[in-house]
């Protein structure tokens, strides 16, 4: 399981010894705040702490006092704007901070995203859970002949118990050489030497603390249908969490960035003529295959 026994007992514990506070609060967000959203087969993702709200944003934007006297109709109107003219700095007013247990091969996928304070488990100072992930059997996927960096259709049952299997051997017996590396009254090696042998499937946890604007970012490219299925989990997780946070920021998101499609100024141009009735075929449109194929994706999607 994700978390233990005695971690659920610590959340209950800082669930029910709540801090008196004058700034401003979310009360859909308190409702979940430290509790785990459990992801994958032993990861989770969790918020212990945010500053600012929706109002946050519109009272940057307009850099006024307290919290303001515009209708609630303005204010969402001027996020919408802020979000459709891809406006950074209000959203930036805004923090969150999670716990995070995820595994190795996608924290370094999620490290990437620079633009946040993260503070990682240290196998270093402390030894690492035997626990790994194992994919399910429909994620156990043959590679894509399209996509050099993705996964194609799920292997044949008989196949994808072999991965599992093989992966699983692995993962347990770089596990007990781990073990068997540390003991003191054996090897004794060093920490930071005997990590260096756990597979990348091995769990790790941090704390990622985050503005919204790189946050939306993050969630922009890691909960499109294109990223990798395992840190997706934990994108569309946190689009829950964003939803609670700052409802009518997340509706704009979606709107004028997870749901839409950016034209290049080539794309317009083909567009146009298009809709005077004109032909415009790939090798004439001045696209390449590629960016001819993602256009008529779009315009054909259901």
């Amino acid at each position: 399981m994700p978390l233990t026994s005695e971690q659920r007992q610590e959340i209950e514990a800082q669930r029910l010894s709540p801090a008196t506070t004058s700034r401003p609060t979310v009360p859909a967000l308190e409702e979940v705040l430290f509790a785990p959203f459990e992801l994958l087969d032993h990861g989770f993702v969790r918020v212990v702490d945010y500053m600012g709200d929706d109002g946050a944003i519109v009272q940057a934007a307009r850099v006024s006092y307290g919290r303001g006297t515009k209708k609630v109709s303005e204010d969402s109107g001027l996020i919408r704007y802020l979000m459709r003219h891809r406006h950074s700095t209000p959203f930036e007013m805004c923090e969150i901070k999670f716990h995070v247990k995820l595994p190795v091969f996608v924290a370094r996928q999620w490290i990437r995203h620079r633009m946040a304070n993260v503070n990682e488990y240290s196998a270093r100072y402390s030894i690492l859970d035997r626990e790994f992930y194992l994919p399910s059997l429909e994620q156990v996927a043959a590679q894509s002949q399209s996509n050099r960096q993705g996964r194609a259709d799920a292997l044949p049952a008989e196949k994808a118990e072999e991965v599992l299997d093989l992966l699983r051997q692995d993962a347990s017996r770089c596990y007990d050489h781990y073990e068997q590396m540390l003991d003191p009254e054996g090897i004794g090696l060093a920490r930071e030497l005997a990590r260096m042998n756990l597979t990348l499937n091995t769990y790790t946890q941090w704390y990622w603390k985050i503005d919204l604007h790189n946050f939306l970012h993050f969630l922009s490219l890691r909960a499109d249908p294109h990223a990798q299925y395992e840190i997706r989990v934990y994108a569309e997780a946190m689009i829950e969490i964003l939803r609670r946070w700052v409802p009518v920021t997340c509706a704009a998101f979606e709107e004028y960035r997870l749901g839409a499609f950016n034209f290049s100024a080539g794309m317009l141009r083909v567009l146009r003529c298009q809709l005077a009735g004109e032909a415009v075929t790939q090798a004439d449109s001045g696209l390449s295959r590629r960016e001819w194929d993602e256009m008529q994706a779009v315009l054909k999607a259901d």
